[in-house]
């Protein structure tokens, strides 16, 4: 009866390469993987949602003022270079070698334990967050640029006249 007890705690304590590189390409910005990886007390996982809410505020404005609102010109890039983050930590975690897995995340079991394992879940995830965070990093730079020259050439105007 003890042997039957203690075997579920193991399995449920072992954290998966595959669980985990999901989490942050779906849900790294809400500190998930985070939350899976380190637990609830993990204070990068709750500082991981303050960036992404500015960011969805900045949308929000630019939605009710126009795109002429200089605060949403800081508050949108937010959410990119969040989004960015956590799909490159999702490429990180999915690329990581079952050993170096196992001995971080999973020090209680072996260092070729299935739970580091690489499937295709695995690649499948890593090679989407690598499209989704190539994408949103890149229109995240060019929105920064656009916005940040405009606003340059604007002045510029009103100096010389």
């Amino acid at each position: 009866m003890s042997r039957t007890l203690s075997t579920p705690s193991v399995t449920a304590r072992t954290k998966h390469k595959t669980v985990a590189t999901w989490l942050a390409f779906l849900g790294g910005s809400l500190g998930l993987h985070r939350f899976y990886l380190y637990g609830m007390s993990d204070w990068m996982g709750w500082l991981l949602p303050i960036p992404t809410a500015l960011g969805v505020y900045g949308i929000e404005r630019v939605q009710q003022l126009g795109q002429d609102d200089q605060l949403s010109w800081l508050l949108i890039p937010m959410l990119g270079f969040t989004l960015a983050g956590c799909a490159l930590r999702a490429i990180l975690y999915g690329l990581m070698d079952k050993t170096r897995w196992n001995q971080r995340f999973n020090p209680d079991v072996p260092a070729d334990a299935l739970a580091g394992g690489t499937h295709w879940g695995t690649i499948l995830g890593v090679g989407l967050s690598l499209m989704l965070g190539a994408t949103v990093l890149m229109a995240s730079i060019a929105y920064s640029f656009q916005h940040y020259f405009e606003y340059q050439v604007e002045e510029a105007r009103k100096i010389s006249q």
